[in-house]
């Protein structure tokens, strides 16, 4: 009785989206089951593969995976099935070296769309069969790769998985544009306008931003996620509404979907990331300690750190100085005693409720006289496009007429800061009015900082604090521990209110605020003023008579 021969079966598909969403490995795989049954040949094993047949077949793991199968059973001659002779190869040069490798180790091929055969005849017809799925593959190759630079010098994106935020719909022309997913869109605008403005101070603190939304995507189980993630995502020209593709030579241009930031607020984000990095905010500097680098020691300027002394029976929490050489390092100042005084800071901050009214109105004049302003600018901006268009010109027809590599790279440069330059200002030149009623909600929430900040300090989340502090003062506060005295300089927001706040009202002439040069004798008729010897505005003394008084704001 003639030994059963023992097959492996070798399927594959081109992706690991048609893994996903064709069935070509479950066909090729039942295909094949039925050409070994009716052969009689026993299936031992199946090895499928979701990459390209081109190129190096040891970078294909059902491939390797079937090699190592037979190299560890160097005594079994199996029979090697594939549905198609593209399944198994779409190279000449490595089919050629898979063919040997087979040879090698005993196996003996089967295809079902081809028959191999062992004359010349036989391998050259392997060989022709071979080159023309290779040139195939290579014409197919070049042919979407022609149609995708097509696509993104019209301004639309052909990545197979667009960013987070960003979803394919389909275009009314044909093909797929870019739109916003939400709420995904929202959370990155408000990550990455927070980093452009400095909410954040650092990516440390906008990934910990992230990481707190429970909608955006994690990385890992414990619901973080990668720091390279946040920096990819700031260096992100999809999320402007940029386009580029620098491997085909394709420079930034506009893209044809809406971004979900400004062009302006991503070059901000691009210098940001140029500068100086920021020292990353500690996570656990909420807990326990909210104002750790927020508060400086007066004696040599560097920030107070906090920690834990353990006393006899509990720990006690204090804030130090730990400078090497400053006159305070080691001496601390309890946490009740320091938040203290920082609450009695943010306490003076807060301005009576009639100047808030009359600020109010203030920026209700600034804000309407600016979205009258809009119009104007938006037409500046916009005759500032037209002058950039005529300035690239000019470059392009110089360019002409240089040779050296060196000042055509110049050029080059020139003209990408001007292409920069223009959708900037295209991009101002498209601003609408805000929407009625816009003022009012905005500065409903930024008045209800400004008239208490103590209460946003106390009720607010970490992230709401620290922003407390940076809005409300210029720099760290000063911290002096012998007299428990906190100096601040206070943010030009808080000197304004501060200016605008008007003391209490006195009485004073209704003639210029002048020594009186007339002889005769002047007499005030306020009760108020009738003390012995109380001098008045206009150098009058009580007893004296005079024009009737007027009330006036007084001068400091």
């Amino acid at each position: 009785m003639d030994k059963v021969r023992k097959a492996l079966l070798y399927c594959r598909v081109s992706g690991k989206k048609q893994t996903k969403d064709g069935s070509g490995l479950s066909s090729q795989e039942h295909r094949c089951r039925q050409y070994a049954e009716a052969k009689g040949y026993k299936v031992e094993e199946v090895f499928p593969d979701d990459v390209s047949g081109g190129g190096d077949f040891m970078l294909r793991k059902g491939m390797v995976a079937l090699l190592a199968y037979m190299d560890a059973r160097p005594h079994e001659n199996f029979v090697v099935i594939f549905d198609d002779l593209k399944r198994y190869s779409r190279d000449v040069e490595f089919h050629m070296r898979l063919r040997r490798i087979m040879q090698e180790r005993g196996a003996i091929r089967e295809c079902l769309n081809f028959n191999f055969e062992e004359s010349p005849e036989g391998k050259f017809k392997e060989v022709i069969s071979v080159a023309a799925s290779e040139l195939e593959r290579e014409q197919m190759g070049r042919q979407n790769k022609q149609k995708s630079i097509a696509r993104v010098e019209q301004g639309f994106c052909v990545r197979s998985v667009p960013p987070i935020g960003l979803k394919y719909k389909k275009a009314e022309g044909g093909g797929k544009v870019l739109v916003h997913d939400e709420p995904l869109a929202s959370i990155i605008r408000e990550a990455l306008e927070g980093y452009a403005s400095g909410r954040f101070q650092g990516q440390a603190e906008v990934k910990r931003f992230l990481e707190a939304q429970p909608e955006f995507p994690k990385n890992f189980p414990d619901g973080t996620i990668r720091q390279q993630r946040v920096r990819n995502m700031l260096e992100q020209i999809l999320y402007a509404g940029y386009i580029a593709a620098p491997a085909w030579g394709i420079s930034m241009r506009e893209a044809k979907h809406e971004g979900i930031i400004s062009k302006e607020t991503y070059w901000r984000i691009q210098e940001r990331l140029k500068g100086r990095p920021a020292m990353p905010a500690r996570k656990d500097a909420d807990a326990d300690f909210p104002l750790r680098g927020a508060v400086a020691c007066s004696s040599c300027g560097y920030a107070l750190t906090g920690g834990w002394s353990r006393g006899k029976y509990k720990h006690y929490a204090y804030y130090r100085c730990h400078h090497h050489g400053c006159p305070e390092k080691g001496k601390g100042v309890p946490v009740a005693r320091l938040e203290e005084s920082v609450d009695t800071v943010l306490k003076s901050l807060r301005p009576s409720m009639p100047y808030a009214a009359m600020i109010k109105a203030m920026f209700a004049k600034a804000w309407s006289t600016q979205t009258k302003r809009l119009e104007q600018v938006a037409k500046s901006y916009a005759n500032r496009v037209h002058e950039i268009e005529r300035e690239i010109g000019k470059t392009l027809d110089r360019m002409l007429e240089v040779s050296s590599p060196r000042a055509l790279n110049a050029f080059e440069q020139r003209l990408d800061a001007l292409e920069q330059e223009k959708l900037i200002a295209a991009e101002k030149a498209a601003a609408k009015p805000a929407k009625p009623g816009k003022f009012e909600e905005l500065f409903e929430l930024s008045m209800g900082f400004l008239t208490n900040p103590y209460k946003v300090w106390k009720n607010g989340d970490p992230d709401a604090r620290k922003l407390v502090l940076r809005l409300a003062f210029d720099g760290p506060l000063a911290y002096t521990r012998e007299t428990a005295c906190l100096n601040s300089e206070k943010s030009s927001v808080f000197k304004l209110l501060e200016d605008t706040c008007m003391p209490d009202c006195k009485m004073v002439l209704q003639e210029r605020i002048e020594l009186s040069t007339s002889p005769l004798p002047r007499e005030c008729s306020t009760p108020e003023l009738l003390q012995p010897g109380a001098v008045l505005a206009a150098g009058c003394r009580v007893g004296q008579t005079g024009p009737r008084l007027r009330t006036a704001r007084c001068m400091p």
